[in-house]
């Protein structure tokens, strides 16, 4: 890393090695077109390697390989090293050169998702290996020596990562040094963590809530909501704003992959208004443009910090939760003044990463859909292509409709949720309930895309789109009557993007 005497230095080199793939393509690409060198292992080496970018192995830098099922990796002096050597001490750079360590000048981990998988009721065995041991040794020496290198210790900083990378690279030391504050901060939570599980035997502490989806129903919460946010203001979280968390946090994580600042609102397990803009308050306009009326009540997200001017806007509504990643002192007086709004700063991003449910006379258990697939990895079926501006809108459709209850339709245009149609028993009727809306609220839907969580198994929501304005369509395909669809496309003159992966939600 190249430094002047202000502190500032130039990022050079990376190790990567994260839990969580998502939102790391356009971090690796940018890292990539400044000619950093990147250093990896595992999967994420993998996830580097298919996205065509070059990468160094750990163990061709060690000349040792991944040992004890992947227990022993990255534990090893030419990597830590390189992290933790002092560029402007001469006897380190000496031994640096002499036993051939590579400077790493950024450091990209997240850490193995400990308190998501005790709370899934995995078995002891299957928890004591989502002990991480090399990836907090990893932000634990970064950020120890952030005089010289550039610590990221959650996926929820990549918006910082890109800032840094759009500026060249070039980090100021109070940066640096704000970077390891947090990552000290992570390190502290995850061993905290797994302190309490060792002394609790793992059970999830019980939370008895006012009552479950209905007065009438008794209901009480399994885990550690401490964990998860810091409630600065407001009554006690019941059945239905939990279930509406959950499901804020789901979409907002994903639409934090995306360039700008990101807000949703969520109204019975849906998004009622979504948007993602250069500023934080014309991402409340957008998200609120969508269905005014639907927000009354809602729950608010955003995975960014609010300002004064945010919670100005905001708080001419009538609300039930907002979450976000701080608040601005003046900013939160403001939001502080009604009595029993639930006002929420998230402490982690960490879930579950299985889905549980009762189901007749026993229990159904899944994976969590992780997958989120970008304009980049999605297929053109048709004669048309879809147009560099829609790029983003198919992307942050494609997360918008992965998100709401099946059946779903989702329009959107220059990345805002302009209406949906959710859980529909038919397909056309999700599109017709989507067109509707968006007519309803005056918008206009030339030049709109189209997202459908699942293939459309007849050509006739291409020819109701397409009669609306909509000019792309986004869907997984996957029907024995695809070409159907496609052709109608090329006959309306509109695109089709393929994804390969649906989206159900029930």
């Amino acid at each position: 890393m190249k430094g002047t005497l202000s502190g500032q230095k130039r990022i050079q080199s990376a190790l990567i090695s994260v839990y969580h793939k998502d939102g790391l393509g356009p971090i690796v690409h940018e890292l990539h077109r400044l000619g950093v060198t990147l250093y990896s292992t595992g999967g994420t080496q993998a996830f580097i390697e298919e996205l065509g970018v070059p990468v160094v192995r750990v163990e061709d830098l060690t000349s040792y390989p991944s040992i004890l099922g992947g227990r022993v990796k990255t534990l090893h002096p030419k990597v830590f090293g390189g992290i933790l050597g002092r560029r402007d001490l001469a006897s380190d750079v000496a031994q640096l050169e002499e036993y051939a360590i590579p400077p790493i000048d950024l450091v990209v981990v997240d850490l193995y998702p400990f308190e998501a998988t005790v709370a899934g009721g995995a078995s002891e065995a299957d928890i004591i290996e989502k002990i991480d041991i090399g990836g907090i040794s990893l932000i634990r020496a970064a950020a120890k020596n952030h005089a010289h290198v550039v610590i990221i210790s959650d996926r929820q900083h990549y918006t910082e990562l890109s800032r840094i990378l759009d500026n060249g690279g070039n980090t100021t030391l109070s940066e640096r040094r704000a970077l390891a504050a947090i990552a000290f901060g992570v390190s502290a939570h995850y061993d905290t963590a797994i302190r309490t599980w060792f002394q609790g035997g793992g059970a999830p502490r019980k939370h008895v809530l006012r009552y479950g989806e209905n007065p009438h129903q008794r209901a009480s919460f399994h885990g550690d909501l401490d964990a998860l946010f810091a409630q600065l203001h407001g009554k006690e979280l019941s059945y239905n704003n939990l279930l509406d968390l959950d499901a804020a946090l789901e979409l907002i994580d994903d639409l934090h992959t995306l360039n700008g600042e990101p807000f949703a609102i969520i109204k019975h397990n849906n998004a009622c208004g979504a948007a993602v803009r250069p500023s934080l308050k014309e991402a409340w306009n957008a998200a609120l443009a969508a269905d005014p009326v639907s927000a009354f009540g809602g729950v608010l997200v955003t995975t960014s910090r609010v300002n004064k001017v945010t919670a100005e806007a905001i708080d001419a509504i009538f609300f039930e939760i907002i979450c976000a990643a701080g608040y601005d002192p003046d900013a939160l007086e403001i939001l502080r003044h009604k009595k029993n709004r639930i006002i929420l700063e998230r402490r982690s991003s960490e879930r579950t990463v299985a889905r549980s449910r009762t189901a007749l006379n026993g229990k159904l258990e899944q994976e969590a859909d992780q997958v989120l697939v970008r304009s980049d990895a999605m297929r053109t079926v048709t004669k048309k292509t879809p147009l560099a501006a829609q790029q983003e809108d198919l992307t942050f459709a494609n997360i918008l409709v992965k998100h709401t209850k099946s059946n779903a339709i989702v329009l959107v245009k220059d990345l805002q949720l302009l209406a949906s149609g959710a859980g529909q028993t038919s397909r056309v009727d999700a599109l017709e309930q989507a067109i509707a809306k968006a007519h309803k609220f005056g918008f206009d839907l030339n030049g709109s895309v189209m997202a459908s969580d699942a293939f459309f198994p007849f050509s006739d929501c291409v020819t109701i789109a397409a009669r609306a304005g909509v000019t792309a369509v986004v869907q997984p395909g996957g029907s024995v009557r695809d070409q159907e669809s496609i052709d109608a496309c090329d006959q309306l003159g509109i695109a089709m993007v393929i994804t390969g992966h649906r989206h159900f939600k029930h």
